[in-house]
């Protein structure tokens, strides 16, 4: 390991930014913060979506490393301890000096912070509490912070800088806890999943003494602290103290059976996260948390991975769960072989699904199962679930409630806002639905308007697959392209050519 001390400012810039880039962290921010006197920056709650890189691409996060030293030596990992490359670390001052000098040119909104493992957990974990304790403190930042805990840290240092970071996040790497030992062995589940725990009941104790409960849909509707899952007479560690009661109790309405309430364009997971910030009271991680996997470095199905995250889903609150699709960047036997490149066509299959179990009322068990593992790479996994249950359709689009229409490919939220608004004074026709925004293309084969579908259509599940294959081909091949693993700048035109 070649460690170099006397870099630049800027030199380590250019090193802790490129390490950076397997970290995911496309996301809005979620938590909305007005400026105010005294205090420079604010945060948008739908606003900050991109990372800012050394190497120019158009972004609003300074996406970085505190360090790129580490400890462990993940197979999979660039920062690998046995990876003979140039290391570096940053001081706090310095990252304060980045994002405020940032932020003052209008770069940036906020900003992504996380890091290798310097010396220990503790060590890494206290820089990253010291340099968000300038940043809020002496430098007076007011804007979106995203941190990345350290599994292995003392619970106090997670809670300190659960008070002072928007967004935290601790990456579950891989799904299974064998594929774990198996490419990260300095690693544990159990490591993982504590500080998950800690955040997830930090941010509970902050609702209830906020006095604010989950929104209508969410795992713990209407239910306050007092009655979080947590398993009988297990302690709950760091906020506050260690505690093992009274939370505990009943488990979530999700896991007890019971149908959950759906609302409008809204996650049916609901949000662990407080959406204000009343006063000057801190909020402890008012932004949720969110974890990553990586998709492909070990042999776990889709249906594994998805069952996975919606695991996550239900039992800690996650506000987003990322897929990274494994990119070979070292040499080890234990590394799968990737001859068509980086799995991106995979990982973008299992965000549609993602998006699906927590926006469209779908569970992974629908989508996926034991015997059919893995999706279609050339449809999108809603038009798969409807090919294979066509006993479902034609839906009549005057007539169907809210949660048969969310089951329709082509029609996504808000057309199907619009649906069920429009149809209350008028019957709509196909021409309706085309400028309400609906996906004719793919809906047409799965509705009826007035009675009627669009075209004459036999309900055969190959008739209409060999049909929407040739759009959703092409934007799949767009997207499998194994020399495209890249970040999109604004200035791609990745239009394929008909052919």
């Amino acid at each position: 390991m070649l460690i170099q001390e006397n870099l630049t400012i800027q030199e380590k810039l250019r090193i802790l930014t490129d390490a950076a880039k397997y970290d995911v962290s496309c996301t809005s921010s979620g938590v909305e913060r007005r400026g105010k006197a005294g205090a420079l920056g604010s945060a948008s709650e739908a606003g900050i979506c991109h990372s800012f890189t050394a190497d120019g691409r158009c972004v609003s996060l300074l996406k970085i490393l505190f360090t790129n030293q580490c400890i462990y030596d993940c197979k999979y990992c660039v920062n690998r301890c046995s990876n003979d490359t140039l290391r570096t670390s940053f001081t706090p001052e310095e990252v304060c000096r980045l994002t405020m000098e940032f932020y003052r040119r209008n770069y940036i909104e906020g900003l992504f912070l996380s890091s290798g493992i310097l010396l220990n957990p503790n060590h890494t974990m206290e820089l990253i509490c010291q340099t968000l304790w300038l940043l809020r403190k002496e430098h007076q930042f007011n804007g979106y912070i995203h941190i990345k805990a350290i599994p292995g840290a003392d619970a106090s240092l997670i809670e300190t800088a659960g008070f002072l970071a928007d967004r935290m996040s601790v990456n579950l790497e891989l799904p299974t806890a064998e594929g774990l030992k198996r490419l990260a062995p300095g690693k544990t589940r159990e490591k993982i999943i504590k500080p998950m725990k800690q955040i997830q009941l930090g941010i509970l104790r902050s609702m209830d003494a906020e006095g604010l409960s989950l929104p209508e849909g969410g795992i713990l509707h209407n239910r306050r602290l007092s009655q979080a899952y947590v398993p009988e007479g297990e302690a709950v560690p760091g906020v506050w103290g260690d505690s093992t009661g009274p939370v505990r109790g009943s488990i979530s309405r999700w896991q007890s059976g019971q149908a959950p309430v759906q609302r409008l364009g809204r996650s049916r997971y609901g949000s662990f996260g407080v959406r204000r910030v009343s006063g000057t009271r801190e909020v402890f991680v008012p932004a949720g948390q969110s974890t990553q996997m990586i998709v492909g470095a070990t042999p776990e199905s889709d249906y594994q991975m998805l069952a996975v995250a919606e695991a996550l889903y239900q039992n800690f609150g996650m506000k987003r769960v990322f897929y990274s699709a494994y990119v070979p960047v070292n040499q080890d036997s234990s590394l799968p072989v990737l001859s068509e490149g980086p799995p991106l066509l995979r990982e973008h299959r299992l965000y549609q699904a993602d998006w699906l179990m927590r926006y469209y009322g779908f569970d992974a068990g629908e989508l996926l199962s034991e015997s059919r593992p893995n999706f279609n790479l050339f449809l999108d996994p809603k038009c798969d679930w409807a090919l294979q249950h066509l006993e479902h359709f034609p839906v009549e689009v005057n007539q169907a409630d809210y949660r048969t229409l969310l089951r329709v490919p082509g029609l996504g939220i808000r057309s199907i806002q619009r649906i069920v608004a429009a149809r209350k004074t008028a019957r709509l026709d196909f021409a309706d639905l085309k400028r309400m925004g609906v996906v004719l293309k793919r809906a047409q084969y799965f509705i009826t308007c007035q009675g009627r579908m669009l075209y004459p259509i036999a309900m055969d599940q190959d008739l209409i697959t060999s049909s929407l294959l040739g759009d959703e081909r092409r934007r799949s091949l767009d997207i499998g392209q194994k020399d495209c693993y890249r970040q999109l700048s604004l200035f791609d035109d990745m239009h394929l050519e008909k052919g």
